[in-house]
């Protein structure tokens, strides 16, 4: 929901660490695959209840999430590089729950099922649109320096980390907080399809 608020601040802290790591011949790509590695950890460490160490990992993660695009925009973004950041940032996405499941299957398994299918139907509905856009040739005014057509909502990166971050600090309340969450999202999700109805429509490609 503030993700397109929040870019220019996080363009600003992160530019010099990123012109470091340029630097020392350091790619995006690499940043990306790091960064992955370092989030796909927290798996275990959910799993074995380290509350703390996953929510070092996913902040980690995050951190170099931010770091791969500010590297590629110094340098050279290529079309590879905007899949791979998605296509990881996803499944990253839906560790985490999984980790609270194994954690505890008893009280979060069905919690963080609601929570991955939730993950889903944001997911799809973005890629979705976001596919059609490249083909049409279509550019979003909001986040101009996206790999690929943004397409904003109630439930963005940044509300999904302050989730990540909450369940971390507060494993008890897993349950409920999944449970919210999978609602937020299916409000993004119904949004999403609506602007893409609509932005999509023959009417509208005429216009």
């Amino acid at each position: 929901m503030i993700d397109a608020t929040l870019l220019p601040l996080q363009r600003r802290l992160l530019d010099g660490m990123a012109r470091r790591l340029a630097a020392q011949g350091i790619t995006a790509d690499q940043i990306t695959i790091a960064g992955f590695a370092l989030g796909a950890l927290a798996l275990p460490a959910l799993a074995l209840g380290q509350y703390g160490w996953a929510l070092l990992l996913i902040a980690l993660n995050r951190l170099m999430d931010g770091l791969d695009g500010a590297v590629a925009r110094l340098t050279t973004p290529t079309d590879r590089g905007a899949f791979l950041d998605i296509a990881l940032d996803f499944v990253f996405y839906a560790l985490v729950p999984l980790g609270f499941a194994l954690a505890d299957p008893d009280r979060n398994a069905l919690p963080a099922a609601f929570l991955i299918a939730a993950f889903v139907g944001t997911g799809s509905s973005f890629l979705a649109f976001a596919a059609t856009a490249a083909r049409l040739g279509l550019t979003s005014d909001a986040y101009p320096s996206k790999g690929i057509y943004y397409l904003g909502g109630l439930t963005e990166g940044f509300e999904t980390i302050g989730l990540f971050v909450a369940i971390c600090l507060f494993p008890a309340m897993f349950p409920v907080l999944a449970y919210l969450f999978a609602c937020a999202c299916a409000v993004t999700t119904l949004t999403r399809w609506m602007q893409g109805w609509v932005a999509l429509s023959p009417e509208s490609k005429d216009r």
